[in-house]
C-alpha cells in the first residue's frame, strides 16, 4: 500500500501486512481465549488507572456521536425492537410483574414524603 512503511527491500511486506500476518498467528495459535484474557486485563489496567469518570466521558462522546450521526428515529427503532425481544422472550407476566413493583415503589415514596412533611 502506498505510504506504508516497508522493511528491507523491494517486495519486502508492509508493516501493516506485518502486523495482520502475526496476528492471524496469534488467533490460530492461542484462540479466542487468550484474546479474552489479555482483553480483561487491560480493562482492569484501565479501570484501576482512570476510574468511573473515564467510561462516563467517552460513553457520553459515543452518545453524542451517534445521536448526531443517526438521530432520534434511530434510538426509537433499537427500542422497539428490544421491546419486542424482552415482550417475546418474557411474556406479558414480566411487564405486568414489573408495573406492580414500580407502583409500589411510587407509592412507598409518596408516603416517605408525606412523612417528612408532616414532621417539618
Amino acid at each position: 500500500m502506498p505510504g506504508e512503511n516497508t522493511v528491507g527491500s523491494k517486495g519486502a511486506m508492509t508493516v501493516s501486512a506485518a502486523g495482520r500476518k502475526g496476528g492471524i498467528r496469534v488467533r490460530e495459535t492461542r484462540g479466542r481465549k487468550f484474546y479474552e484474557e489479555i482483553g480483561k486485563k487491560g480493562g482492569e489496567a484501565v479501570k484501576a488507572k482512570r476510574g468511573r469518570p473515564f467510561y462516563e466521558e467517552i460513553g457520553k462522546k459515543g452518545g453524542e456521536v451517534v445521536r448526531a450521526e443517526r438521530g432520534r428515529t434511530f434510538y426509537e427503532e433499537i427500542g422497539r425492537k428490544g421491546g419486542e425481544t424482552i415482550k417475546a422472550e418474557r411474556g406479558t407476566p414480566f411487564y405486568e410483574e414489573i408495573g406492580r413493583k414500580g407502583g409500589q415503589k411510587v407509592r412507598l415514596l409518596v408516603m416517605r414524603g408525606k412523612d417528612t412533611q408532616s414532621r417539618g
